[in-house]
């Protein structure tokens, strides 16, 4: 072969270098070097690229990159488009070649450019390549690592919107399919038996289905052995109470038939299973704050490939991130439910009012965050048939307040034995509260109904006036002056305020949460309630008040909402 170059000339026009400065630069170097004919033949290769595939450098010359390296996919239509252009280029190859390597795939980056004699003819390639497999596995390492962060983004944002649990897990399964999954299961541990429910087997562990998902070709099987809100039993040992006991992650890809049918909760779903061409499963588990809330299982079907390390990982970090979702929604639930039964306690029924009047209440908490508060109602009957209507607001939320109000409704109780009129109970009240130095003043109308005269008196602490409600539906507000509010240590008196209570008409006390909002005047808002016009006035008076609410405060409240409706048996 001729000298694909001259000699270089030495230094300072002196006689060129030797052949051993060039025995030196290529066989030192840690890049391959080749040179390849017009056929693409190895002519040379240096000894760092004889070690790069695994073969002699001897065995090189004269074959071809795929006779010597098959495994490699050497892009030799790049090469041709050098030979034929002349224009140098970047190529990269991958594969396998002969030689040991730690990498399952290797990547060169290549660098050809023509070679020709001083006459212009062309005589080959030459090519200088540098394994950078190393760097593509940090790039690939770094991509998958910017992926999970967008997809523990997108949970942050998706997973977690409301503090429902079922919500929670539909949310996460969801998201699963949407990014790894052909369908997804999210199975929580059953607090208790459920209504109906037999008990478990012995040796089984109970969970509850609370979400599933999927790809729309799978549904038509899934409904047979997947049902949302189901029980399901797992046999002790099986994968589910393993990924719980373990806290570990369980990978089950290609299994065959009989290890499926010991996975599965009822062996008889294996033919479902294959029907719907599921082959592969993975099982993370729920835990939040060192409480194990349940499982969350992940389903490829068809072409869809088995579950690898990068999905364990990308899977544990979801449901790491819906886990704290999750066990807020549980506390919430499990907070939610005392706050009710608290309430419950605190604001009880009413006590019994004269046997002719027909009395109907309605309480309903601010938003979803405070669910008890300082709102109340009692009704009390009286000497002489009449009936004691009361509502009350006591400053503040939260349970603080609502015991505040229970001591309020014990204290009138208590004053209502001592006094005859609205007012006089209303100074009673103030007096022992100020004397207490309570730190949570409230408002509180009185009303003293009598169906026999068909009259009422009314007395306010600082409250809103009581409204009738007439037959024909039409609203009017009573004129009752407010006194202080209670326990704030004002002076001030209570008037007594006498008003006609006619056959069909209904008095209707509540609270300011039902007319007030923030961004109007309090005369605007009580001037809406006086503006509504209820139809069916003469039904009952559950319905009348849920109308009330609905026209008035259809969305969340603004404040706790207190209503309280009498009217007199005919």
């Amino acid at each position: 072969m001729p000298p694909i170059l001259p000699p270089p000339p030495g230094p300072a026009g002196g006689p060129p270098f030797g052949d051993w400065l060039w025995q030196s630069l290529l066989h030192g170097t840690q890049a391959g070097v080749a040179v390849l004919d017009t056929e693409l033949r190895y002519r040379y290769v240096n000894p760092a690229l004889a070690r790069i595939n695994g073969v002699p450098a001897a065995e090189h010359i004269g074959r071809t990159i795929a006779e010597v390296v098959p495994g490699v996919a050497a892009r030799e239509d790049r090469l041709l488009e050098v030979l034929a252009d002349g224009v140098p280029r970047e190529v990269v190859s991958t594969g396998q070649t002969h030689a040991a390597s730690p990498h399952p795939t290797r990547y060169w980056q290549g660098s050809y450019q023509r070679l020709t004699d001083a006459d212009g003819r062309v005589l080959g390639i030459g090519a200088v390549i540098l394994e950078v497999s190393a760097d593509r596995e940090i790039q690939r390492e770094l991509e998958r690592a910017r992926e999970r962060l967008l997809l523990l983004d997108a949970a942050a944002v998706r997973i977690g919107t409301t503090l429902e649990m079922d919500r929670t897990c539909q949310e996460l399964a969801d998201l699963l399919v949407e990014v790894m999954a052909d369908a997804a299961g999210v199975d929580v541990l059953a607090s208790g038996l459920g209504e109906g429910q037999p008990s478990p087997p012995p040796d089984t562990l109970r969970l509850r289905r609370a979400a599933l998902a999927g790809r729309p070709e799978l549904w038509a099987y899934a409904e047979g052995f997947m049902k949302p809100g189901e029980y399901v039993d797992y046999r002790r040992g099986s994968p589910v109470p393993r990924c719980l006991e373990t806290g570990l992650p369980v990978v089950l890809n290609l299994l065959p038939d009989e290890e499926l049918s010991e996975t599965t909760p009822r062996a008889e779903e294996v033919a479902s299973y294959r029907a719907a061409h599921i082959h592969s499963g993975l099982i993370v588990p729920l835990s939040a704050r060192g409480d194990q809330l349940g499982t969350v299982t992940l389903i490829r079907a068809g072409s869809s490939p088995g579950f690898d390390d990068d999905d364990v990982a990308v899977a544990r970090a979801l449901a790491d991130r819906a886990a704290i979702s999750l066990d807020n929604a549980r506390r919430y639930s499990r907070e939610h439910g005392i706050a009710v039964e608290l309430q419950r306690a605190l604001l009880a029924t009413p006590g019994a009012p004269h046997p002719r009047i027909d009395v109907a209440t309605r309480y309903l908490p601010a938003g979803e965050t405070d669910l008890v508060g300082g709102d109340w109602f009692d009704t009390l009957a009286l000497p002489g048939g009449m009936t004691l209507l009361a509502m009350g607001d006591v400053m503040g939320h939260g349970v603080e307040a609502a015991v505040e109000m229970s001591h309020y409704r014990a204290m009138l109780r208590v004053v209502s034995t001592m006094a005859d009129r609205p007012g006089q109970m209303l100074r009673r009240m103030d007096a022992v509260l100020s004397a207490a130095g309570t730190e949570r003043p409230g408002t509180c109308l009185l009303g003293l109904a009598d169906p026999l005269r068909g009259g009422a008196w009314f007395a306010s602490a600082g409250h809103l006036p009581p409204a009738v409600i007439t037959p024909t539906g039409g609203i009017t507000l009573l004129d009752v002056p407010p006194g202080p509010p209670l326990g704030a240590d004002l002076d001030g008196e209570y008037e007594t305020v006498y008003v006609p209570w006619h056959p069909g008409h209904i008095l209707l006390l509540y609270t300011d949460g039902l007319v007030e909002r923030r961004t109007e005047d309090i005369d605007a808002s009580l001037s809406r309630l006086a503006g509504l016009t209820m139809e069916h006035a003469t039904g009952p008076l559950d319905a009348l008040l849920a109308g009330i609410v609905r026209r008035l405060a259809p969305g969340a409240a603004e404040d706790d909402v207190a209503l309280l409706a009498a009217r007199a048996r005919q």
